[in-house]
């Protein structure tokens, strides 16, 4: 009889359920809320949140790629954008960050990445797709080939190093500040091991900084990225549509 097989779960995968039965969950709540709320009464509360958010981020794609196309890419964006952000911030409530899982950032940059393809083949046609791996000579194949990829490994890579390094800090932190509050404490009386009081007190700034502000900013990157990269290959008069 062979070896029976033993299958690993990572943690991570848990996580990145929660959060994506979370965000199902809010949804349905919020359109729940939105269907009994009076069209015309003053929005307030979390229906107001969701409309400024939508709002800014619809804008933000047409701006970039035009009305028409934004119909359908406004929705991806402001999924994608709430994915990564609530995913960055994980850290701030003592959990792992999903988009510290390079397979995460991976597969969001792949479908972005397959949005902006069709976008080219929606542009130029195949044979204008296919005839860029060519250009401006046959030569420049291999390389037209690695940058129609190259873009795969930045997007995935930037987000995942940026939360990774982040995540890796504040344990670094966390285990100087232990081992400080513990050195402290048996100064005066030796107990070994000691409650950790100078987290507390450093964190704070350190969480904001790294959960918040870089989570903010590095979701602020990717859909801008996304919106960009599309944007390019929609020509001009169908922005104007």
């Amino acid at each position: 009889m062979g070896k029976p097989l033993h299958l690993t779960i990572q943690s991570d995968v848990f996580i990145i359920l929660g959060v994506t039965a979370l965000l199902c969950l809010a949804v349905i709540a919020l359109s729940k809320k939105i269907d009994k709320t009076d069209p015309l009464a003053k929005p307030h509360g979390v229906v107001l949140l969701a409309i400024m958010l939508v709002e800014t981020l619809d804008n933000q794609v047409k701006d970039n790629v035009g009305p028409r196309i934004a119909k359908n890419l406004s929705p991806y964006v402001t999924t994608i954008a709430i994915y990564i952000f609530l995913s960055n911030i994980l850290g701030l409530f003592g959990f792992s960050s999903p988009t510290g899982n390079y397979s995460v950032t991976l597969m969001l940059t792949i479908v972005t990445w397959v949005l902006v393809q069709i976008a080219q083949l929606k542009a130029g046609g195949f044979k204008a797709y296919m005839h860029a791996f060519i250009e401006p000579m046959p030569v420049f194949l291999p390389m037209n080939i690695f940058g129609k990829f190259s873009t795969i490994l930045s997007m995935s890579l930037r987000l995942f190093g940026n939360v990774l390094c982040g995540g890796i800090i504040m344990s670094l932190v966390y285990s100087f500040t232990s081992w400080c509050s513990t050195a402290l404490i048996n100064l005066l009386v030796p107990v070994g091991s000691a409650v950790n009081f100078i987290a507390p007190i450093l964190t704070p700034a350190l969480h904001f900084y790294f959960d918040l502000f870089a989570g903010f900013i590095q979701t602020l990157i990717f859909i801008t990225l996304t919106m960009v990269f599309i944007g390019n290959e929609v020509p001009e008069e169908m922005k104007k549509a």
